[in-house]
């Protein structure tokens, strides 16, 4: 029987307490649409809301995985239930241990600043951001940062790294060859011109100017006036510029 307060599984084999990692990984990319979306409304709109609901959220799942055990972290549950029929991959417990208090220690930053204090600044920005790039390189690429940080303060290395990367040295040319390079150089440069041609070629242009336009009378509608009237949120953040172009506004 499981034990309710325990970290990590004992599986026959495995000299240290093992995690699934395609469980993990599955969390982790649950737990970064959540955080994205939230974090798009405040960067985009000023609206800090989602971003509040997360961070509680956010940090209740990591305290469950850390403090009680990951088996009842809700983000685990679905992630585990999502990868049901796929073979676990089993990576040591300690280093994932030591990864999530760090996302601990930024979702306890983040309620502070932004569910209690409701601090608007780029410190949120920071810490938002760094938050995402840990979630994402896990759930994209299967790279543990904060793993890679628990080696330096831990004489015991981490064992049973997702993909073998703590026992196994990557063959030459692992990494892809010059001539794959140069597509990869070619396809940036591709989308570079295009991303130009695209901004010299606007059609909504038109329509925009056409929305912005003063009425016949030489005087802008009242109403119009008023929807475009820039909120306070959106003037604390110094959004007011982009404020008014997400909402079609000169």
């Amino acid at each position: 029987m499981t034990s309710l307060f325990s970290f990590g599984e004992r599986l026959e084999g495995y000299g240290v307490p093992v995690l699934n990692e395609r469980a993990v990984r599955a969390a982790a990319g649950i737990v970064f649409f959540f955080a994205i979306v939230s974090f798009m409304n405040a960067w985009l709109i000023g609206n800090f809301q989602p971003t509040r609901v997360f961070v509680i959220a956010f940090l209740i799942d990591f305290t469950l995985r850390i403090f009680v055990n990951p088996r009842y972290a809700p983000s685990l549950i679905l992630g585990q239930w999502v990868v049901r029929k796929q073979q676990p991959e089993y990576v040591g417990a300690p280093q994932k241990r030591f990864a999530w208090a760090i996302g601990f220690v930024l979702a306890l930053t983040m309620l502070y600043l932004v569910v209690i204090k409701h601090v608007i600044g780029p410190i949120n920005l920071i810490v938002c951001a760094a938050c995402l790039v840990l979630l994402f390189f896990e759930s994209a690429f299967g790279i543990c940062i904060g793993c890679k940080v628990y080696n330096l303060f831990n004489k015991d290395q981490a064992q049973l790294c997702p993909g073998g990367v703590c026992e196994v040295d990557p063959a030459p040319g692992a990494g892809g060859s010059l001539a794959q390079g140069v597509v990869v150089v070619a396809f940036a440069g591709l989308v570079g011109a295009v991303a130009i041609w695209v901004a010299g070629h606007n059609p909504y242009a038109a329509a925009l100017q056409v929305s912005a336009a003063p009425t016949q009378q030489g005087a802008i509608d009242p109403a119009e006036a008023e929807r475009c009237k820039v909120p306070d949120f959106a003037k604390a953040m110094g959004h007011e510029e982009k404020w008014k172009l997400h909402n079609n506004c000169k």
